[in-house]
Protein backbone atom coordinates (compact mmCIF):
# COMPACT_ATOMS: atom_id res chain seq x y z
CA UNK A 1 0.00 0.00 0.00
CA UNK A 2 3.43 2.46 -0.05
CA UNK A 3 2.14 3.11 -3.32
CA UNK A 4 -1.45 4.40 -2.27
CA UNK A 5 0.11 6.67 0.48
CA UNK A 6 2.29 8.07 -2.24
CA UNK A 7 -1.16 8.64 -4.02
CA UNK A 8 -2.86 10.47 -1.46
CA UNK A 9 0.19 12.57 -1.19
CA UNK A 10 -0.13 13.61 -5.09
CA UNK A 11 -4.10 13.81 -4.88
CA UNK A 12 -3.65 16.82 -2.09
CA UNK A 13 -6.60 18.32 -3.63
CA UNK A 14 -9.25 17.88 -6.19
CA UNK A 15 -9.29 21.07 -9.17
CA UNK A 16 -12.84 22.55 -9.19
CA UNK A 17 -14.06 25.62 -10.02
CA UNK A 18 -15.79 28.07 -7.48
CA UNK A 19 -18.89 27.50 -6.26
CA UNK A 20 -21.06 30.03 -6.99
CA UNK A 21 -19.97 33.98 -7.36
CA UNK A 22 -18.96 35.40 -3.88
CA UNK A 23 -20.65 38.14 -2.44
CA UNK A 24 -18.52 41.35 -2.02
CA UNK A 25 -17.52 40.20 1.80
CA UNK A 26 -14.40 40.95 2.69
CA UNK A 27 -13.71 37.85 5.05
CA UNK A 28 -14.95 35.16 2.14
CA UNK A 29 -13.05 37.30 -0.43
CA UNK A 30 -9.90 36.56 2.19
CA UNK A 31 -10.30 33.13 3.10
CA UNK A 32 -10.99 32.89 -1.57
CA UNK A 33 -7.48 34.08 -2.10
CA UNK A 34 -5.66 32.08 0.90
CA UNK A 35 -7.10 28.91 -0.44
CA UNK A 36 -6.06 29.71 -4.09
CA UNK A 37 -2.48 30.61 -2.69
CA UNK A 38 -2.39 27.04 -0.80
CA UNK A 39 -2.76 28.27 2.61
CA UNK A 40 -5.68 26.04 3.99
CA UNK A 41 -4.93 27.29 7.20
CA UNK A 42 -4.87 31.19 7.14
CA UNK A 43 -8.08 30.36 5.66
CA UNK A 44 -9.79 27.91 8.41
CA UNK A 45 -8.52 30.84 11.09
CA UNK A 46 -10.43 33.59 9.17
CA UNK A 47 -13.90 31.28 8.70
CA UNK A 48 -13.94 29.71 11.82
CA UNK A 49 -15.00 32.52 14.58
CA UNK A 50 -18.03 32.90 12.18
CA UNK A 51 -19.74 29.64 12.17
CA UNK A 52 -22.14 30.34 14.19
CA UNK A 53 -23.77 33.43 12.56
CA UNK A 54 -22.73 32.31 9.12
CA UNK A 55 -23.35 28.37 8.72
CA UNK A 56 -26.32 27.62 6.02
CA UNK A 57 -24.40 30.51 3.98
CA UNK A 58 -23.54 28.20 0.59
CA UNK A 59 -20.30 29.87 -0.59
CA UNK A 60 -19.31 30.27 3.46
CA UNK A 61 -19.59 26.65 3.92
CA UNK A 62 -18.14 25.95 0.54
CA UNK A 63 -15.17 27.51 1.61
CA UNK A 64 -15.04 26.03 5.12
CA UNK A 65 -15.44 22.86 3.90
CA UNK A 66 -12.56 23.10 1.40
CA UNK A 67 -10.43 25.56 4.30
CA UNK A 68 -11.35 22.26 6.94
CA UNK A 69 -10.26 19.68 4.00
CA UNK A 70 -7.05 21.44 3.40
CA UNK A 71 -5.82 21.07 7.25
CA UNK A 72 -7.04 16.98 7.53
CA UNK A 73 -10.33 18.24 9.73
CA UNK A 74 -12.06 15.85 7.66
CA UNK A 75 -15.52 15.41 9.69
CA UNK A 76 -15.76 19.08 9.92
CA UNK A 77 -15.52 19.15 6.06
CA UNK A 78 -18.57 16.74 6.00
CA UNK A 79 -20.26 18.93 8.09
CA UNK A 80 -19.97 21.98 6.39
CA UNK A 81 -20.46 20.25 2.51
CA UNK A 82 -23.27 18.50 3.77
CA UNK A 83 -25.03 22.13 4.78
CA UNK A 84 -24.25 23.31 1.06
CA UNK A 85 -25.80 20.01 -0.70
CA UNK A 86 -28.76 20.86 1.26
CA UNK A 87 -29.11 23.82 -0.80
CA UNK A 88 -27.42 22.94 -4.22
CA UNK A 89 -28.32 19.59 -4.03
CA UNK A 90 -26.72 19.62 -7.86
CA UNK A 91 -23.52 21.04 -6.82
CA UNK A 92 -20.63 19.36 -9.03
CA UNK A 93 -17.71 21.10 -6.83
CA UNK A 94 -19.36 20.41 -3.36
CA UNK A 95 -19.37 17.01 -4.31
CA UNK A 96 -16.49 16.77 -5.05
CA UNK A 97 -14.94 18.09 -2.25
CA UNK A 98 -16.78 15.98 0.26
CA UNK A 99 -16.12 12.74 -1.86
CA UNK A 100 -12.28 13.85 -1.23
CA UNK A 101 -13.38 14.06 2.54
CA UNK A 102 -14.79 10.69 3.07
CA UNK A 103 -11.75 9.15 1.19
CA UNK A 104 -9.29 10.84 3.59
CA UNK A 105 -11.87 9.25 6.31
CA UNK A 106 -11.89 6.00 4.89
CA UNK A 107 -15.42 5.05 4.30
CA UNK A 108 -14.05 4.70 0.79
CA UNK A 109 -18.09 3.25 -0.65
CA UNK A 110 -19.36 6.32 0.21
CA UNK A 111 -16.32 8.22 -1.49
CA UNK A 112 -16.56 6.24 -4.06
CA UNK A 113 -20.48 6.81 -4.92
CA UNK A 114 -19.90 10.67 -4.88
CA UNK A 115 -16.91 11.03 -7.12
CA UNK A 116 -18.93 8.79 -9.90
CA UNK A 117 -22.18 11.48 -9.26
CA UNK A 118 -19.73 14.29 -9.67
CA UNK A 119 -18.35 12.16 -12.75
CA UNK A 120 -21.66 12.12 -14.62
CA UNK A 121 -21.82 15.61 -14.84
CA UNK A 122 -20.55 17.93 -17.34
CA UNK A 123 -17.20 18.81 -15.30
CA UNK A 124 -13.72 20.15 -17.04
CA UNK A 125 -11.89 17.44 -18.18
CA UNK A 126 -9.32 18.71 -15.62
CA UNK A 127 -11.77 17.41 -13.10
CA UNK A 128 -13.24 14.44 -14.41
CA UNK A 129 -8.95 13.07 -15.13
CA UNK A 130 -8.60 14.08 -11.03
CA UNK A 131 -11.52 12.08 -10.16
CA UNK A 132 -10.38 9.08 -11.99
CA UNK A 133 -7.54 8.61 -10.37
CA UNK A 134 -9.03 9.18 -7.05
CA UNK A 135 -11.43 6.05 -8.41
CA UNK A 136 -8.32 4.42 -9.31
CA UNK A 137 -7.03 4.53 -5.58
CA UNK A 138 -10.16 3.83 -3.71
CA UNK A 139 -10.10 0.48 -6.23
CA UNK A 140 -6.36 -0.15 -4.86
CA UNK A 141 -7.81 0.15 -1.68
CA UNK A 142 -10.33 -2.06 -2.28
CA UNK A 143 -8.02 -4.52 -3.55
CA UNK A 144 -5.75 -4.45 -0.40
CA UNK A 145 -9.06 -6.07 1.35
CA UNK A 146 -8.60 -9.02 -0.57
CA UNK A 147 -5.55 -10.98 -2.09
CA UNK A 148 -4.05 -9.29 -5.46
CA UNK A 149 -1.13 -10.02 -7.83
CA UNK A 150 0.03 -7.13 -9.87
CA UNK A 151 3.18 -7.98 -12.26
CA UNK A 152 5.12 -5.55 -14.88
CA UNK A 153 7.60 -5.39 -17.45
CA UNK A 154 10.29 -3.17 -18.64
CA UNK A 155 12.63 -2.67 -21.46
CA UNK A 156 15.14 0.74 -22.08
CA UNK A 157 18.02 1.40 -24.05
CA UNK A 158 20.86 3.85 -22.85
CA UNK A 159 24.38 4.92 -22.57
CA UNK A 160 27.05 4.42 -20.01
CA UNK A 161 29.80 7.02 -19.65
CA UNK A 162 31.52 4.96 -17.35
CA UNK A 163 30.36 1.03 -17.15
CA UNK A 164 32.90 -0.48 -14.68
CA UNK A 165 32.74 2.94 -12.69
CA UNK A 166 36.41 2.89 -12.89
CA UNK A 167 39.30 5.73 -12.21
CA UNK A 168 39.84 7.59 -15.64
CA UNK A 169 43.96 7.82 -14.60
CA UNK A 170 45.68 5.17 -16.60
CA UNK A 171 48.60 5.14 -14.35
CA UNK A 172 48.79 5.15 -10.63
CA UNK A 173 51.87 5.62 -7.99
CA UNK A 174 51.35 2.71 -4.93
CA UNK A 175 53.20 3.41 -1.52
CA UNK A 176 53.76 0.22 -0.49
CA UNK A 177 56.34 -0.51 -3.70
CA UNK A 178 57.86 3.00 -2.77
CA UNK A 179 55.62 5.08 -4.81
CA UNK A 180 56.40 2.72 -7.79
CA UNK A 181 53.93 4.11 -10.98
CA UNK A 182 51.81 1.32 -12.33
CA UNK A 183 49.88 1.09 -15.53
CA UNK A 184 46.23 -0.10 -15.36
CA UNK A 185 45.03 -2.46 -17.35
CA UNK A 186 42.23 -1.05 -20.05
CA UNK A 187 40.05 -3.38 -18.01
CA UNK A 188 40.38 -1.43 -15.13
CA UNK A 189 40.21 2.41 -16.19
CA UNK A 190 36.83 4.08 -17.26
CA UNK A 191 34.61 2.18 -19.94
CA UNK A 192 32.02 3.46 -21.99
CA UNK A 193 29.43 1.91 -23.98
CA UNK A 194 25.96 1.76 -25.44
CA UNK A 195 23.28 -0.97 -23.43
CA UNK A 196 19.82 -2.46 -23.68
CA UNK A 197 18.00 -3.00 -20.31
CA UNK A 198 14.91 -4.90 -19.85
CA UNK A 199 13.71 -6.91 -16.71
CA UNK A 200 9.79 -7.56 -14.68
CA UNK A 201 8.35 -8.59 -11.48
CA UNK A 202 5.32 -9.89 -9.45
CA UNK A 203 4.01 -8.66 -6.38
CA UNK A 204 1.12 -9.86 -4.10
CA UNK A 205 -0.52 -8.58 -0.74
CA UNK A 206 -3.18 -11.20 1.06
CA UNK A 207 -4.99 -9.52 3.95
CA UNK A 208 -5.72 -11.43 7.34
CA UNK A 209 -7.51 -8.41 8.23
CA UNK A 210 -8.41 -4.66 7.97
CA UNK A 211 -5.37 -4.17 9.59
CA UNK A 212 -2.83 -6.55 8.95
CA UNK A 213 -1.92 -7.92 5.87
CA UNK A 214 1.08 -10.47 3.92
CA UNK A 215 3.04 -8.89 1.10
CA UNK A 216 5.37 -10.10 -1.13
CA UNK A 217 7.22 -10.00 -4.82
CA UNK A 218 10.27 -11.03 -6.61
CA UNK A 219 11.86 -8.74 -9.61
CA UNK A 220 14.65 -9.55 -11.96
CA UNK A 221 16.35 -6.61 -13.68
CA UNK A 222 19.23 -6.79 -16.65
CA UNK A 223 21.52 -4.32 -18.25
CA UNK A 224 23.52 -5.51 -21.26
CA UNK A 225 26.54 -3.68 -22.57
CA UNK A 226 26.64 -3.40 -26.66
CA UNK A 227 30.49 -3.88 -26.36
CA UNK A 228 31.15 -4.29 -22.84
CA UNK A 229 29.98 -7.02 -21.73
CA UNK A 230 32.79 -8.66 -19.41
CA UNK A 231 30.90 -5.14 -16.94
CA UNK A 232 26.99 -6.14 -17.83
CA UNK A 233 25.08 -6.57 -14.94
CA UNK A 234 21.60 -8.21 -13.29
CA UNK A 235 19.88 -9.17 -10.41
CA UNK A 236 17.64 -11.04 -8.42
CA UNK A 237 15.19 -9.42 -6.02
CA UNK A 238 12.88 -11.10 -3.38
CA UNK A 239 10.41 -9.82 -0.26
CA UNK A 240 8.05 -10.95 1.95
CA UNK A 241 6.58 -9.24 4.79
CA UNK A 242 4.00 -8.31 7.02
CA UNK A 243 2.31 -5.16 7.35
CA UNK A 244 0.11 -3.16 9.99
CA UNK A 245 -1.66 -0.33 9.70
CA UNK A 246 -3.67 1.67 12.19
CA UNK A 247 -5.57 4.96 11.56
CA UNK A 248 -2.44 7.27 9.86
CA UNK A 249 0.22 4.70 11.02
CA UNK A 250 1.76 2.03 9.12
CA UNK A 251 4.04 -0.57 10.33
CA UNK A 252 6.07 -2.79 7.59
CA UNK A 253 8.49 -5.48 8.85
CA UNK A 254 10.39 -8.16 5.55
CA UNK A 255 12.72 -10.35 4.84
CA UNK A 256 14.66 -9.25 1.79
CA UNK A 257 17.28 -11.44 -0.84
CA UNK A 258 19.16 -9.64 -3.81
CA UNK A 259 21.81 -11.24 -6.17
CA UNK A 260 23.81 -9.48 -8.38
CA UNK A 261 25.84 -10.75 -11.15
CA UNK A 262 28.36 -8.99 -12.98
CA UNK A 263 28.78 -11.05 -16.02
CA UNK A 264 32.39 -11.93 -16.33
CA UNK A 265 33.44 -15.21 -17.43
CA UNK A 266 30.89 -17.12 -14.99
CA UNK A 267 27.91 -15.96 -16.08
CA UNK A 268 25.16 -16.38 -13.43
CA UNK A 269 27.07 -19.29 -11.99
CA UNK A 270 28.17 -17.15 -9.34
CA UNK A 271 26.86 -13.81 -7.79
CA UNK A 272 28.89 -10.97 -7.47
CA UNK A 273 27.45 -10.13 -4.37
CA UNK A 274 24.45 -11.95 -2.44
CA UNK A 275 22.54 -9.73 0.75
CA UNK A 276 20.19 -11.14 2.43
CA UNK A 277 18.39 -9.28 6.04
CA UNK A 278 15.53 -7.65 7.91
CA UNK A 279 14.07 -4.36 7.44
CA UNK A 280 11.21 -2.51 9.71
CA UNK A 281 9.68 0.79 8.80
CA UNK A 282 7.17 2.80 10.71
CA UNK A 283 5.80 5.39 8.35
CA UNK A 284 2.84 8.30 10.20
CA UNK A 285 0.64 10.84 7.48
CA UNK A 286 -0.08 13.49 9.55
CA UNK A 287 -2.25 15.00 7.62
CA UNK A 288 -3.09 14.68 2.90
CA UNK A 289 0.51 16.88 2.57
CA UNK A 290 3.06 15.85 5.42
CA UNK A 291 3.90 12.11 6.21
CA UNK A 292 7.38 11.07 8.10
CA UNK A 293 8.95 7.76 8.34
CA UNK A 294 11.24 6.29 10.22
CA UNK A 295 13.61 2.91 9.44
CA UNK A 296 16.00 0.29 10.38
CA UNK A 297 17.52 -2.37 8.32
CA UNK A 298 19.90 -5.12 9.14
CA UNK A 299 21.91 -6.99 6.08
CA UNK A 300 24.28 -10.17 5.94
CA UNK A 301 26.88 -9.35 2.34
CA UNK A 302 27.76 -12.27 1.11
CA UNK A 303 31.13 -12.09 -1.66
CA UNK A 304 30.79 -15.93 -3.03
CA UNK A 305 34.56 -15.08 -5.08
CA UNK A 306 36.03 -12.75 -2.37
CA UNK A 307 35.26 -13.76 1.44
CA UNK A 308 37.43 -11.11 3.23
CA UNK A 309 34.31 -8.66 1.63
CA UNK A 310 31.71 -10.31 3.28
CA UNK A 311 30.46 -8.06 5.96
CA UNK A 312 27.30 -6.91 7.85
CA UNK A 313 25.33 -3.67 7.70
CA UNK A 314 23.27 -2.03 9.62
CA UNK A 315 21.61 1.34 8.95
CA UNK A 316 19.18 3.20 10.26
CA UNK A 317 17.30 6.77 9.28
CA UNK A 318 14.43 9.10 8.78
CA UNK A 319 12.61 10.86 5.98
CA UNK A 320 10.21 13.72 5.33
CA UNK A 321 7.56 14.26 2.68
CA UNK A 322 5.34 17.30 1.79
CA UNK A 323 2.81 17.84 -1.27
CA UNK A 324 2.64 22.06 -1.49
CA UNK A 325 -0.27 23.66 -3.20
CA UNK A 326 -2.62 21.12 -4.45
CA UNK A 327 -0.12 18.18 -5.05
CA UNK A 328 1.48 19.60 -7.88
CA UNK A 329 4.89 19.75 -6.41
CA UNK A 330 5.83 16.79 -4.13
CA UNK A 331 9.15 17.34 -2.33
CA UNK A 332 11.14 14.59 0.21
CA UNK A 333 14.50 14.79 2.12
CA UNK A 334 15.80 11.96 4.03
CA UNK A 335 18.97 11.24 6.50
CA UNK A 336 20.59 8.05 7.38
CA UNK A 337 23.51 6.37 8.79
CA UNK A 338 24.84 3.06 9.83
CA UNK A 339 28.21 0.59 9.67
CA UNK A 340 29.02 -2.27 7.54
CA UNK A 341 31.24 -4.41 9.70
CA UNK A 342 33.82 -6.87 8.02
CA UNK A 343 33.43 -10.16 8.80
CA UNK A 344 37.29 -11.36 8.30
CA UNK A 345 40.04 -11.10 10.80
CA UNK A 346 42.70 -8.66 10.06
CA UNK A 347 40.59 -6.85 7.66
CA UNK A 348 39.83 -3.53 8.53
CA UNK A 349 40.22 -1.62 5.43
CA UNK A 350 36.92 -3.46 4.35
CA UNK A 351 35.11 -2.00 6.92
CA UNK A 352 33.64 1.83 7.21
CA UNK A 353 30.87 4.01 8.47
CA UNK A 354 28.39 5.63 6.74
CA UNK A 355 26.23 8.56 6.73
CA UNK A 356 24.43 10.67 4.52
CA UNK A 357 21.26 12.68 2.62
CA UNK A 358 18.54 12.51 0.09
CA UNK A 359 16.60 15.07 -1.36
CA UNK A 360 14.22 14.93 -4.11
CA UNK A 361 11.08 16.70 -5.88
CA UNK A 362 8.32 15.90 -8.46
CA UNK A 363 6.79 18.48 -10.09
CA UNK A 364 3.31 17.01 -11.85
CA UNK A 365 2.83 19.43 -14.91
CA UNK A 366 -0.35 17.59 -15.76
CA UNK A 367 -2.12 14.14 -15.57
CA UNK A 368 0.37 12.70 -17.34
CA UNK A 369 3.19 14.21 -17.28
CA UNK A 370 5.61 15.03 -14.24
CA UNK A 371 9.02 16.06 -13.90
CA UNK A 372 11.59 14.78 -10.38
CA UNK A 373 15.01 15.81 -9.61
CA UNK A 374 17.05 13.98 -6.78
CA UNK A 375 20.06 14.00 -5.23
CA UNK A 376 22.03 12.24 -2.17
CA UNK A 377 25.18 12.40 -1.10
CA UNK A 378 27.43 9.60 1.41
CA UNK A 379 30.32 9.69 3.27
CA UNK A 380 32.36 6.89 4.14
CA UNK A 381 34.97 6.41 6.17
CA UNK A 382 36.95 2.83 6.43
CA UNK A 383 38.00 1.28 9.62
CA UNK A 384 42.10 0.51 8.91
CA UNK A 385 44.50 0.99 6.26
CA UNK A 386 44.68 -0.08 2.38
CA UNK A 387 47.57 -2.55 2.55
CA UNK A 388 49.07 -0.97 -1.15
CA UNK A 389 48.20 2.48 -0.44
CA UNK A 390 48.77 2.72 3.34
CA UNK A 391 46.01 5.51 4.02
CA UNK A 392 42.04 4.92 6.09
CA UNK A 393 40.27 4.89 3.02
CA UNK A 394 37.59 7.76 2.69
CA UNK A 395 35.13 8.32 0.22
CA UNK A 396 32.58 10.86 -0.86
CA UNK A 397 29.51 9.71 -3.51
CA UNK A 398 27.51 12.26 -4.73
CA UNK A 399 24.56 10.87 -6.77
CA UNK A 400 22.10 13.20 -8.87
CA UNK A 401 19.28 12.15 -11.35
CA UNK A 402 16.96 14.51 -13.83
CA UNK A 403 13.83 13.05 -15.70
CA UNK A 404 10.27 12.83 -17.40
CA UNK A 405 7.55 11.03 -16.66
CA UNK A 406 5.24 10.28 -19.30
CA UNK A 407 2.00 8.48 -18.91
CA UNK A 408 0.09 7.73 -22.75
CA UNK A 409 -2.47 5.63 -21.24
CA UNK A 410 -3.18 3.94 -18.03
CA UNK A 411 -0.25 1.23 -16.56
CA UNK A 412 2.10 2.66 -18.78
CA UNK A 413 5.06 4.53 -18.38
CA UNK A 414 7.73 6.18 -20.85
CA UNK A 415 10.71 7.33 -18.35
CA UNK A 416 13.57 9.27 -20.24
CA UNK A 417 16.20 10.54 -17.08
CA UNK A 418 20.02 11.37 -17.00
CA UNK A 419 22.10 9.62 -13.62
CA UNK A 420 25.22 11.66 -12.85
CA UNK A 421 27.65 9.98 -10.02
CA UNK A 422 30.93 11.38 -8.76
CA UNK A 423 33.20 9.67 -5.90
CA UNK A 424 35.53 11.28 -4.54
CA UNK A 425 38.42 9.47 -2.38
CA UNK A 426 41.45 10.02 -1.01
CA UNK A 427 42.62 6.86 -2.95
CA UNK A 428 43.14 7.57 -6.67
CA UNK A 429 41.82 4.43 -8.06
CA UNK A 430 38.78 4.53 -6.09
CA UNK A 431 37.95 8.34 -7.87
CA UNK A 432 35.14 8.68 -10.90
CA UNK A 433 32.93 10.12 -12.65
CA UNK A 434 29.89 8.43 -14.40
CA UNK A 435 27.13 9.94 -16.66
CA UNK A 436 24.54 7.52 -18.00
CA UNK A 437 21.56 8.54 -20.09
CA UNK A 438 18.42 6.03 -20.63
CA UNK A 439 14.71 5.69 -21.69
CA UNK A 440 12.48 3.23 -20.39
CA UNK A 441 9.31 1.68 -20.89
CA UNK A 442 7.44 -0.28 -18.24
CA UNK A 443 3.72 -1.26 -18.33
CA UNK A 444 1.82 -2.80 -15.44
CA UNK A 445 -0.53 -4.97 -15.22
Amino acid sequence: MRHLKRLSLLLAFVLVCPLVTFAADDVLTSASQQLDAGNPQAAYSLLIPLQSERAGDPDYDFLLGSAALGIGKNTEAVFALERVLAVLPNSAPARALIARAYFNLKETETAKREFENVRKQDVPQEVATTIDRFLDAIERIEESERTSIRGFVEVGAGYDSNVNSATADSQVAVPFFGGTIFTLAPSSTEQDDAFVSFGGGVNFQHPFSKRLGLFGGLAYQNKSNVNETNFSTSYYDANLGLRYRRDRDTLTLAVQYNSFFVHQSNVYRNAYRDASGLTGQWQHDFDSRNQVSFFAQVSNLIYPDQAIRDARRTVGGAGYAHAFGRGTLITYVGLYGGVEDEKADGAPEFGHSLYGARVGAQWNVSEKFAFFLNGSGERREYGGPDPFFLVDREDTQYNASAGLIFLPRKGVRITPQALWTRNDSNILINEFDRLVFQVTLRHDF
